[in-house]
């Protein structure tokens, strides 16, 4: 498949202008990342899909997974198209990212999606709705610079959908919400206007929520494989395992991603609890103290609400996690973009030394 409309990938005036200090190579050109595989990826360009390869020079400078390319990144690279094959010299800045702590113990970003124009957050009406996950999934969304869309699946296999999309309603405040069945093709027009051309989406949410059916219906073929219902608890099978850019028949692109067994944020943005937890702080704001911790603090209107049924317990205790969680993310960032500036500055002067070894023979 050959890409000669750059446009229709996402490309416009603001990359243009991050690539000017690049243009003055005539050997350099753009792509967009469409899969990754161990530092290996697919890209989109004018000379068609070529497999690109970091350069050593990004390798070396590189300190961590996010100094790397990721799906959705627009890319700079020299290509060889007699060969389908390009290295990748630089990454352009991003307008939007997703990332999330990677698994496990280690402190360290994974970019899930780059450059994304809205995020769907895809939650099944069946044994899958969780009202707690999504307030998670929202401050995750809020802090990527993508607009978030929630997208309730399998409302086929759901009697109380109304009920479901009303306590949807009471944690995403102002957040489209869609209810779509992918198997009956029912709702599914409602999310045309998000795929227009040269926009982006991507696909979030845990495994088997129907996000590869979704997919397949929107593309009006079969493109992602998909697992069925698993016999007992009506959820849908982990299918997708890994994140791949596709080009919609819509005009737009959209990044299937693998449902996420765990979510742990990665930025320490509170203006993205603000989003999603409006209702929160603003209650906060009518406490007689302007330092209430809300626990037991006379005049409190958190803990009044809270006991007059107008907060739910539990989305308060939410709340009070995710800000814990934050500020714990805050204290670990400052610690290892200090460690990462030392490497940095190590590196360079590694690389100034081996310069000038060179020249002087």
């Amino acid at each position: 498949m050959t890409f000669t409309n750059l446009q229709a990938l996402g490309w416009n005036e603001t990359f243009m202008e991050h690539f000017a200090p690049f243009a003055s190579n005539a050997d350099y050109t753009v792509a967009r990342v469409a899969l990754e595989h161990k530092h290996l990826y697919r890209v989109y360009s004018e000379h068609g899909d070529l497999l690109a390869s970091v350069s050593g020079k990004l390798r070396h400078t590189a300190f961590g997974r996010e100094d790397y390319p990721a799906v959705g990144d627009w890319v700079v690279i020299s290509a060889r198209p007699e060969e389908r094959k390009a290295t990748v010299h630089g990454i352009l800045p991003r307008f939007s990212k997703f990332s999330r702590k990677v698994a496990g113990n280690v402190t360290e970003e994974q970019i899930v999606a780059a450059n994304v124009n809205t995020v769907f957050l895809v939650m099944a009406l069946n044994n899958d709705f969780n009202v707690r996950r999504l307030e998670r999934y929202l401050v995750a969304a809020w802090e990527s610079g993508a607009t978030p869309v929630v997208i309730l699946t399998k409302m086929d296999l759901c009697d109380e959908v109304e009920e479901r999309i009303s306590d949807v309603e009471s944690v995403a405040f102002g957040v489209p919400i869609h209810a779509v069945s992918s198997e009956l093709n029912q709702g599914l027009e409602q999310l045309a206007p998000y795929l227009g051309e040269g926009k982006t989406v991507a696909l979030l949410g845990s495994s088997g929520v129907g996000k590869s059916t979704l997919v397949n219906r929107l593309c009006g073929e079969e493109r992602m494989e998909t697992g069925g219902v698993r016999e007992g608890d009506d959820r849908g099978k982990h299918t997708t395992t890994y994140r791949e850019l596709i080009r919609m028949p819509q005009g737009g692109l959209l990044i299937d991603t693998p449902g996420m067994r765990e979510l742990q944020l990665w930025e320490s943005d509170e203006s993205s609890l603000t989003g999603s937890f409006s209702d929160v702080e603003e209650l906060a704001e009518n406490c007689f103290y302007r330092d209430c911790e809300h626990r037991q603090e006379p005049g409190c209107a958190v803990q009044q609400a809270i006991a007059d049924g107008t907060l739910d317990a539990d989305r308060y205790q939410s709340y009070v996690k995710l800000q814990r969680e934050l500020a714990y993310l805050e204290r670990k960032n400052d610690v290892r973009a200090q460690i990462a500036e030392k490497e940095r500055w190590k590196k360079a002067g590694a690389i100034g030394r081996e310069n000038a070894r060179r020249k002087r023979s």
